[in-house]
């Protein structure tokens, strides 16, 4: 059997606001003449450092074995994330549940005795770093990362890597020829970009330019799928028959719960008690690897006798009381529904509930369309009226940052990308 090919991989991720926009870079050497024998770069949306860093080393130990698919390496994994090295290395215990599945993932990419882990200071992964910072800039832009515009310090790395070589076993001609390709390599390697000021490397995003508010704890809304009456615009809430998810709703939940597992980034799921919203949670916790807590407080509202009806037909049935209900957020619906007044005043304990418990956390709450829109009117200080406003389509994502201070970020509102 043949010698394995020995490799060095380095790997970084970062997150402007963790959790925030957020990006990774690997690359591959080779550590007898220092050449880079592959790069990997990804923005990967909203996510946190770790989860970046993860993700970079995903990518590095998967550019190796793209590369020698049917030869045995021994790969040393040099990053500066203690966490990340001390976890793949056994000596910390893997507690974070969004940590879990990135872990495993990277166990399995290569044999676990053909990598070796190894912490080092951010000064000396210089290279991944760039092609991290790199893809978050491009992801800033609207863009992807695209290697050819690349300019990644790969003269700082590949000094470093000969430096830390041991004196070479072979003849002296096997020397001078590595350190020839090594001249010619470094001649050719591309310009070093100026550094950039600080205020592009780590924008400012909402509330969260105060550095004493901390992290906020960030609530990511999920409308639940479809049901039989979401295309027929029937009144359906707390009061009625509890309808499950057609098969176009559990498609859409678990469309929502790859673009989850994708983004890495949420840590806790909270769902309405209500079948639809349950079934959709459940999808992405089973995805995550995640528990589903219930939150009564994130029911939909209770529509009356109007359960069931549409809109027309409320009309026709219940003329003035949906004027009224139009008018005012005080009016309930017909047979003792729920006014939005009620609903917001509920939504709103449980908002604080939430938010005390998951400070500086992400987290995903599966609910309805009533009790999204509340919470993002809140956070906005818009008139009761804006309820009306607001379009809402099943399996949508919202965002909404909660702050140290009182304040909320709305940072995204009825993002369906994951559907399509």
């Amino acid at each position: 059997m043949p010698a394995p090919r020995r490799l060095v991989v380095e790997a970084d991720g970062g997150s402007r606001g963790n959790p925030g926009p957020a990006g990774y870079g690997a690359v591959v050497l080779d550590p007898v003449d220092a050449a880079t024998l592959a790069e990997a770069a990804e923005y990967i949306g909203v996510a946190t450092n770790n989860v970046a860093e993860y993700r970079g080393l995903i990518a590095g130990l998967t550019a190796v074995r793209d590369l020698f698919p049917d030869t045995p390496v021994q790969v040393r994994v040099r990053m500066d994330s203690k966490l990340v090295v001390e976890q793949m290395s056994g000596r910390w215990k893997i507690k974070h549940p969004d940590m879990k599945p990135l872990a495993e993932e990277a166990a399995r990419v290569l044999p676990a005795s053909s990598v070796t882990y190894e912490w080092i200071p951010r000064a000396e992964n210089k290279h991944a770093d760039r092609l991290a910072n790199e893809a978050m800039d491009a992801g800033k832009r609207g863009e992807q990362w695209d290697p050819g515009a690349s300019t990644a310090d790969v003269e700082t790395t590949r000094t470093r890597i000969l430096h830390e070589q041991q004196p070479p076993s072979g003849p002296p001609g096997d020397a001078v020829a590595g350190a020839a390709k090594v001249r010619a390599a470094l001649a050719a390697a591309r310009p070093v970009a100026a550094p950039q000021p600080e205020s592009a490397q780590a924008p400012q995003v909402g509330w969260g330019s105060a550095p004493d508010l901390g992290a906020p704890a960030t609530f990511l809304l999920l409308r639940h799928g479809e049901t039989a009456l979401t295309p027929e615009k029937r009144f359906s809430g707390s009061g009625g028959s509890d309808p499950e998810l057609s098969e176009a709703g559990r498609r859409q939940a678990a469309c929502a719960a790859e673009a989850f597992a994708a983004q890495g980034t949420v840590q806790e799921i909270v769902s309405s008690p209500l079948r639809r919203c349950r079934e959709t949670a459940e999808a992405v916790a089973g995805r995550l690897g995640l528990e589903v807590r219930v939150e009564d407080g994130l029911r939909e509202t209770d529509f009356g006798v109007w359960e069931g009806l549409t809109f027309a037909e409320v009309r026709e049935r219940h003329g003035a009381d949906l004027t009224a209900w139009l008018a005012s957020p005080d009016a309930a619906p017909t047979g003792g529904g729920e006014s939005f007044a009620e609903v917001a005043e509920r939504v709103s304990a449980a908002r604080d509930r939430l938010i005390a418990r998951h400070a500086g956390r992400t987290a995903l709450l599966v609910t309805h369309v009533t009790p999204i829109k509340t919470l993002v009117r809140l956070a906005l200080g818009a008139p009761p009226e804006s309820l009306f406003r607001m379009e809402l389509s099943p399996a949508s994502v919202s965002t909404v940052a909660y702050y140290a201070d009182g304040n909320a970020s709305l940072r995204l509102l009825n993002d369906t990308s994951h559907l399509r």
